[in-house]
């Protein structure tokens, strides 16, 4: 377990990324969701990420109602605000906004204080739990002034009083999340996608930035919502299908790394949590499958002379001063029981 920031608060160095439970494109029964956070927690994984967004709700009820069933003082809750789901009248489904539900409800943009507050005590009655350990500024990339200036301080006080641990901005670019990272006070902020073996956009200014300050760096979107977990002409990226000349990189980096005995996704985790500002990495997954599939790949050692070739090729993106590309210890092998 590593701490986020100075708060005292914890992650494991895997963490469950939860958007798929609330139906990510294609459904996901109950008993499926709860199969695989019951999968990620026999793998040792404590620590779990949620959002209003996710499935409208959806994803806070399946994972709040599958942690029932284990001590709160053992793992590790983050939710997030700046969408507030707000009832609709309307019929149809949420598929524009990637999630295969029933439109009962609308977001809202909102990092005003009430909104945050609002937002908060919503996730807390879906999850089911009289507090989260982290709370996130959920993209305020056309609400940063806002976020900066009245999301930002409501979480101050949130964390001043006691109500959450740890305080952040999660986002899929990090040229605002280092803006955060300089301005305020954040534990710590949550990378989507951006520092990646496709995208390593987040090595020269986030990361060391966090660094130096103190401010603890979550990965996520570590296969770049598919294409580096499986790539094919059908795989996406960024969520939207993936334009040729990354799929030709994401196919000749898998090359290598069969070549060298190992895995593209074993690669594609190791590298995403090997800078030392990077506490923690968040799979996504719907299946019991999945997530113990990322359980093993993640403890799986990516050869050096993998990593060397990698380099010598131009298909490593830059990795930021200070980085070792090696796996962490901490999380079970698939099918391993705490």
């Amino acid at each position: 377990m590593s701490p986020l920031g100075r708060s005292g608060v914890e992650v494991t160095p895997l963490g469950f990324g939860a958007a798929a439970l609330g139906n990510l494109y294609t459904p996901v029964t109950d008993e499926q969701a709860r199969a695989a956070v019951r999968a990620a927690w026999e793998c040792g994984i404590r620590y779990f990420d949620t959002a209003p967004h996710y499935g409208l709700g959806l994803s806070e009820r399946r994972l709040g109602a599958a942690l029932r069933e284990y001590d709160r003082s053992r793992y590790t809750v983050s939710t997030k605000v700046g969408r507030r789901l707000v009832p609709a009248d309307g019929t149809g489904d949420d598929l524009a906004d990637g999630f295969a539900v029933p439109a009962t409800h609308r977001r809202v943009r909102d990092f005003t204080a009430d909104g945050i507050r609002r937002t908060l005590e919503a996730s807390l009655d879906r999850l089911g739990l009289d507090r989260v350990d982290v709370v996130y500024l959920h993209d305020p990339d056309d609400h940063v002034e806002q976020a900066l200036r009245e999301g930002y301080p409501a979480l101050e006080r949130l964390r001043a009083e006691g109500v959450v641990g740890a305080i952040g901005v999660g986002m899929n670019q990090a040229g605002t999340l280092t803006r955060f990272v300089r301005d305020t006070d954040v534990d710590v902020v949550l990378c989507a996608g951006r520092y990646t073996l496709l995208d390593g956009s987040a090595a020269t200014g986030l990361l060391p930035e966090a660094l130096r300050r103190g401010v603890s760096v979550v990965v996520g979107g570590a296969f770049n919502s598919g294409l580096l977990a499986d790539p094919t002409p059908r795989s996406t990226y960024d969520y939207v299908p993936a334009p040729r000349e990354l799929l030709d990189r994401a196919l000749r980096i898998k090359e290598v790394t069969e070549r060298h005995g190992t895995t593209l996704r074993a690669a594609a985790l190791a590298f995403a949590s090997a800078h030392p500002a990077v506490v923690s990495v968040l799979a996504g997954a719907r299946s019991e499958a999945e997530i113990r599939d990322c359980a093993q790949q993640f403890a799986t050692p990516v050869p050096d002379a993998c990593w060397r070739e990698l380099r010598d090729t131009g298909l490593l993106p830059p990795a930021g001063a200070g980085t070792r590309v090696a796996p962490h210890t901490g999380v079970r092998a698939a099918g391993e029981l705490p």
